[in-house]
């Protein structure tokens, strides 16, 4: 009987020995990942602004808030030279008045879908189209259609200085990293700026009063 019970208590030694390497090694493969992890990986949350030089900052501003729907927000009073802040879309436009048009495109008539750009996502395709038509944007329309036969609809079109802008329905298309090592961070909530609205309502109640 002794023996019976001595030979069960080595089992179950040998039971719990064995639980306790693969978890071992299961923490070692862990930290292994996360310091490779970390050796690849930029401590990014998401894109913050685009910036954009400008012949002139009224006009842009007006562009991209009428066109696009950004919205102008305060901007630090350090930066002493012209220029404005928009946000929207989790997403912010700088625009900077440029002294030199040489460093503006050359020409801002041409279309070009190959040609350098920001790209935003949209919900409803033929209602920004409608809007470029009644604003008498210029604009080039597209269709991708993949292997699998999800389409993409693009529109291309520039802003007042030549800079170009896509809208399309990307979301359609599936992301598939190419490199087995990637690993896609998508934005959260934590990465959205501080918004401040009651500044804004306690103006409009100043301006009331």
């Amino acid at each position: 009987m002794q023996n019976q019970q001595e030979i069960r208590r080595g089992e179950e030694e040998g039971q719990i020995n064995r639980y306790n390497n693969n978890n071992n090694n299961k923490g070692d493969e862990k930290a292994e990942d996360k310091g490779h992890d970390n050796e690849t990986a930029a401590p990014l949350l998401a894109l913050n602004h685009v910036s954009r030089l400008c012949r002139n900052v009224k006009e842009s501003i007006e562009f991209y808030t009428k066109v696009l729907g950004f919205v102008p927000i305060e901007r630090p009073q350090v930066l002493d030279f012209e220029g404005a802040w928009l946000f929207n879309y989790g997403v912010g436009i700088h625009l900077v008045q440029s002294n030199h048009e040489d460093r503006l495109p050359s020409d801002p008539q041409h279309l070009d879908p190959q040609d350098n750009h920001i790209s935003f996502q949209c919900e409803d395709m033929e209602e920004m189209e409608r809007k470029l038509k009644e604003m008498n944007i210029k604009y080039k329309k597209g269709t991708l259609e993949t292997e699998e036969g999800i389409a993409i609809d693009q529109l291309f079109f520039k802003d007042p200085d030549g800079f170009m802008v896509e809208i399309c329905n990307c979301e359609n298309l599936k992301l598939v990293p190419t490199d087995s090592l990637g690993k896609i961070k998508l934005p959260m909530d934590r990465h959205t700026p501080p918004v401040d609205t009651n500044r804004h309502n306690h103006r409009n109640n100043d301006a009331a009063d």
